[in-house]
Formats: structure tokens, sequence, C-alpha cells
């Protein structure tokens, strides 16, 4: 199932013992397009602090009351470390979250056939060339902070151009609610082509200049024109994505 990101804004967390606050913003990996982080506004109940959780201690959400069951109390959450999250993240804060709440560490998590297969405890994980790379870049960024972590509210937004020009702007995102993988860009092209929005892939974006807020797609203005329309109101379904990734000649993603 496909989420909608302005959809999921407002969505209230209840601890397991009380309410925790609503989702304002999501932090996702612009390497990846991957959500990283829910940005809680905790409210009258924390005097407004805001905090970072990630996706997987959600349960399934109540669409009727707006709302998602998570597995943390509100203790856990008072007493979790302050992260200014109008400042950029930096890795030793994520180090520091990760490790009081006993979360995994995402950055040194490479992809299953980066490393070899867990020996049964006779040995730790050979230092392999992809693993010594992943520790290297930890680091790094653990003292420069994480470049790579990205406010969907800010980005949502951003122009959007094709290879001959521009076409609209960023309005919402499609997240897969297994993994929270960003599956889509939905396109505001009304100042284009009026009243008409498309899905654009992340794997079909050429760049994104971050200082001009702007995505560069791999595809050209009459491409776009003739796209499968999407309405949000109808939703996503896998017809109209085999339609979509059909009609641009392009792998899809399941």
């Amino acid at each position: 199932m496909l989420w909608s990101y302005e959809h999921l804004r407002d969505y209230a967390l209840r601890a397991t013992d009380g309410t925790l606050g609503d989702v304002k913003d999501m932090l996702f990996d612009d390497s990846e397009w991957t959500v990283r982080y829910l940005v809680v506004d905790t409210g009258k109940w924390l005097f407004g602090r805001r905090v970072l959780l990630i996706p997987s201690v959600l349960d399934k959400p109540d669409p009727e009351r707006r709302e998602f069951p998570i597995s943390l109390t509100q203790d856990q959450v008072r007493n979790s470390p302050d992260i200014d999250t109008d400042k950029p993240v930096s890795r030793q804060q994520e180090t520091t979250l990760h490790g009081y709440y006993g979360w995994p560490n995402y950055w040194m998590m490479p992809a299953a056939d980066a490393i070899p297969p867990y020996d049964g405890g006779r040995g730790a994980f050979p230092a392999t060339g992809a693993r010594a790379e992943l520790e290297e870049r930890a680091e790094e960024e653990a003292e420069h902070g994480n470049p790579h972590l990205r406010s969907a509210q800010e980005v949502g937004g951003y122009y959007i151009g094709a290879r001959d020009g521009e076409i609209g702007h960023i309005e919402d995102f499609l997240i897969d609610e297994n993994g929270w993988s960003i599956r889509y860009l939905v396109a505001d092209t009304r100042n284009w082509l009026p009243g008409k929005r498309v899905l654009i892939s992340p794997d079909w974006v050429l760049r994104v200049d971050w200082s001009e807020r702007r995505v560069d797609l791999d595809l050209t203005q009459e491409q776009v024109r003739n796209s499968p329309e999407y309405d949000p109101e109808a939703g996503i379904h896998r017809d109209y994505e085999n339609r979509l990734y059909g009609y641009y000649g392009r792998r899809p993603y399941w």
C-alpha cells in the first residue's frame, strides 16, 4: 500500500500509555529515497518539543481516527535525547538516539549481498571492502554531520524540470508502507498542463539541486505531457502502475 505524505501529516501518535503528539514532517535519505524519521510535535504534553521516531515503531494506522499506535511509552519518549529538528541532524545525534532506544543503525546495514552471511556466532563479520567503506563513511559523517537527511516539508514545492524545460513542482510524496521507501513524487503541472498531476519515480530523477530547490528528470516535456494522469481520489492500483511503467518503458520496482 502507498501512503500520501500529505495525508499522513497531522496523524496522531498514541503511545502504549497515552497520546504523544502529531506527525509534522518526515526526514528522508536522499541517497536511497527512504524515510528514516518521523518528526513528531508533542504539543502541550512536552511543551512543543519535537522528537524523532523511526517508522518501524509504528503499528497499523487507524484511518478513521487518523492515528498510529506505537510500541513506546510516554516516559521513553520524554527521556529521549533532545534534538533540535529545525537544524540539520548530525550522525552523532543519530547514533545517540539509536543507542538510547536500541534501534539498529541503518547506515551500517548494507544490502544483503554486500556482506557475507552471519556465521552463527563463531566470529565477527569480516571487514570486507563494502563494510570497511561503510564504517569509514560513518566516522566521517559523525564528525561533519549527515548530509543525506532531507525534510519532506522543505522539498515539497521544489521545481521539477524535464530535459527540455520546466514541468511543474513537487506536491506530495507517495510512500510504500513496506520499508517506507518513497515510490513516487507527485508532480503538479497545473502551471504547464492545467489540472494534471503525474507520478515520477525517484529512479527517473537525473539530479537534485538542493541550493536551487530543483529536481531535474531524465524525461522530456512531451513524455510527461502524455503520461497517465494521477488522480489522488482514485488511489494507486497495480494496473495503473503497470500502465505507468509500461508507458515510460521502465522496469518496475516490484
